[in-house]
């Protein structure tokens, strides 16, 4: 069931609700910033216990185009809002990687809304340092396995204005090393790629500069600390982001249980549906 959210100031969201609609509430979280729900197969795997709410945050995809803002604050406010419309109480909220730390703020600033917490794939709550270095060698390494690849990725890179084909195919390299089958690992990015739509490069430059400047803080620790819900980490032990950098978050949680399917990459859900599916399941 498609829907249009609107945020109190006013903009449409794109939205839907799929799966059992007598089941468990499960709002999902894409990554990005600045991309948009890529979630079907999510909803697929975990459409019949739950009730399974979709959406494209604020000015991505297929929600309204708009100039921001971009912060955290706002997008907290936008899922409240997409929480409001389908008049949802509680819910289990399930962010994947950018999505996986907006899911957190979200918890963090409305603790009662908030069943379960399911954190995919993030990046922890250390500062930029404990895994954005890591995740640059690993992409170089993957995309150097086929020369080829590198080569066009890096003349994709080295132009200026890309057309709308050619920022597709920049998008399809880079996400395919994603993938630790790489046998299908193109196969599954032009998955991601399909639908298409543009990239909102303002908006990932500036919620990825407010991490920067927000996260890795003493401050953020002690609010995880405080934290009074229960929180389930799913990662891919073969992810290109250290996954080290999740522990400062495990550890500071105090109701956390963690599961690491080992051989799937950023996506569990794509390369091991059925320990994704379990894992999430015992949470819905």
């Amino acid at each position: 069931m498609l829907q249009s959210v609107r945020t109190d100031d006013g903009l449409r969201l794109w939205a839907c609700r799929e799966g059992d609609p007598g089941g468990t509430p499960l709002v999902l979280c894409h990554g990005g910033p600045g991309l948009w729900d890529m979630f079907g197969d999510v909803s697929a795997l975990l459409g019949e216990p739950a009730a399974v709410h979709r959406w494209d945050q604020r000015g991505c995809g297929r929600s309204a185009p708009c100039d921001g803002p971009w912060t955290t604050d706002r997008f907290v406010a936008d899922l409240d809002a997409v929480r409001a419309h389908f008049g949802l109480g509680r819910m289990v909220l399930l962010g994947h990687s950018w999505g996986a730390q907006l899911a957190l703020s979200y918890t963090l600033a409305h603790p009662e809304r908030v069943e379960t917490l399911a954190y995919v794939s993030g990046t922890g709550i250390g500062p930029d340092a404990d895994w954005h270095p890591g995740y640059e060698d690993g992409l170089r390494a993957r995309l150097a396995e086929e020369p080829a690849r590198l080569a066009r990725w890096q003349e994709l890179q080295a132009r200026g204005a890309l057309s709308e084909d050619e920022e597709r195919e920049s998008a399809v390299l880079r996400w395919a090393v994603e993938f630790e089958d790489r046998e299908r690992a193109s196969e599954h990015a032009e998955r991601m790629a399909d639908p298409w739509f543009p990239v909102n490069y303002a908006c990932n430059a500036a919620l990825n500069e407010e991490r920067k400047r927000t996260w890795g803080t003493p401050e953020l620790s002690a609010a995880c600390a405080a934290l009074d819900v229960p929180v389930l980490i799913v990662d891919g032990a073969r992810d290109i982001r250290p996954r080290s950098a999740v522990d400062s978050l495990e550890r500071a949680l105090p109701r956390v249980r963690r599961v690491v399917l080992p051989e799937s990459g950023h996506h569990p859900w794509v390369e091991d549906p059925e320990g994704f599916r379990d894992a999430v399941a015992g949470v819905l």
